[in-house]
């Protein structure tokens, strides 16, 4: 790929100038220091301009491959002003002099006085230096950025990895605490909830790469608030309702699970079961997901409503994986704790 591209490069830079030579050479008719194309004895300015053109490519790739990033880019500016307007002289210097021999040659003698000649060549000659020091700061700066956009995304990579590797034994905490909280209460809802559990957590393992189908995961969040459900049994008062579209749609693993496994942990236990209520509306049209979730919560221990590691996660996940895609709002009002997230898949 990257050989492909410097062939690529060398090929347009060659093209370039053989265009450059064969317009102003042959095709456009000019005529220059004295020398033109229009006469019908000798295309005169083919000769001088195949020396003027050799000299123009000296002097920008002077600039691409050693003024500039021995120089310039080292800090030695000073030198590097110096040692271009330098070159610019001596090199115009020497093309003026190859111009007086041709003029000898061709017997021209109606041209302009040296300095006019002169003073137009380091002119000429200064463009394709500056030319040659915008191109290379051009395409540093470009490698630049991409070296910046490839940091970016491998930091974001591995920070989502991480992520990822978090929630994993946060969750396997969570389930394993519910499970140990059953056994002796009642030993068969702990087995049918450690069944459960086990396929959700398969799912966790072995099924949510980068990003699955929406039905999918959809489909997981619908297994693990069955399982709660299970488990919590008449303690609370649970609605919820999922609906969708466009089932091939994509998403991001694991993203809603955070937000409803808070609303079951941090639920409230009052001793009228009524008072305890956990609302989820989960809906996606035309390509935007929804997700609203609501829980009532102690006062005594409301201050952690919010969750810890769970609701933390997904925040930074969801700021690195849909950026400017996504819109989640927590509030509390009421004792009921709030949570409602907006994706645009």
């Amino acid at each position: 790929m990257i050989k492909t591209k410097s062939i690529k490069k060398i090929v347009l830079h060659l093209l370039f100038w053989v265009l450059n030579y064969w317009l102003f050479a042959f095709v456009v008719h000019s005529d220059w220091n004295g020398f033109n194309n229009v006469s019908q004895a000798h295309n005169t300015l083919a000769y001088a301009y195949t020396f003027g053109i050799l000299t123009n490519i000296f002097l920008f790739y002077i600039q691409v491959f050693w003024l500039v990033p021995k120089m310039y880019m080292n800090h030695k500016k000073a030198i590097f002003y110096v040692l271009s307007f330098s070159l610019c002289l001596v090199v115009s210097l020497i093309e003026t002099y190859f111009d007086y021999m041709l003029y000898d040659i061709f017997e021209i003698y109606d041209t302009d006085e040296f300095e006019d000649n002169f003073s137009i060549t380091v002119f000429v000659n200064l463009f394709y230096s500056i030319a040659g020091f915008y191109y290379i700061l051009r395409q540093a700066h470009k490698t630049s950025e991409k070296e910046k956009q490839l940091l970016i995304q491998e930091s974001f990579k591995a920070e989502l990895k991480y992520l990822k590797a978090q929630l994993n034994p946060h969750f396997l905490f969570n389930g394993i605490n519910n499970v140990y909280h059953l056994i002796g209460k009642n030993d068969a809802l702990a087995k049918d909830t450690l069944l459960q559990f086990s396929e959700l957590l398969r799912y966790q393992l072995y099924e949510s790469g980068t990003q699955i189908i929406l039905e999918k995961e959809l489909s997981f969040v619908l297994q693990y608030i069955k399982m709660e459900k299970t488990r919590k049994g008449s303690d609370i008062q649970l609605t919820y309702n999922i609906e969708f579209e466009n089932a091939t749609k994509k998403i991001v693993p694991l993203l809603l699970i955070p937000i409803i496994e808070n609303a079951f942990k941090h639920c409230s236990n009052h001793t009228n079961n009524n008072d305890n209520r956990i609302d989820i509306k989960i809906k996606e049209v035309g390509g935007k997901l929804s997700l609203h979730c609501t829980n009532t919560f102690d006062n005594v221990t409301g201050k952690h409503a919010a969750g810890g590691i769970g609701l933390i996660n997904v925040k930074r996940r969801l700021s690195l994986v849909y950026p400017d895609k996504h819109e989640l709002t927590i509030s509390k009002k009421n004792s009921r704790f709030m949570a409602d997230l907006i994706i645009d898949l």
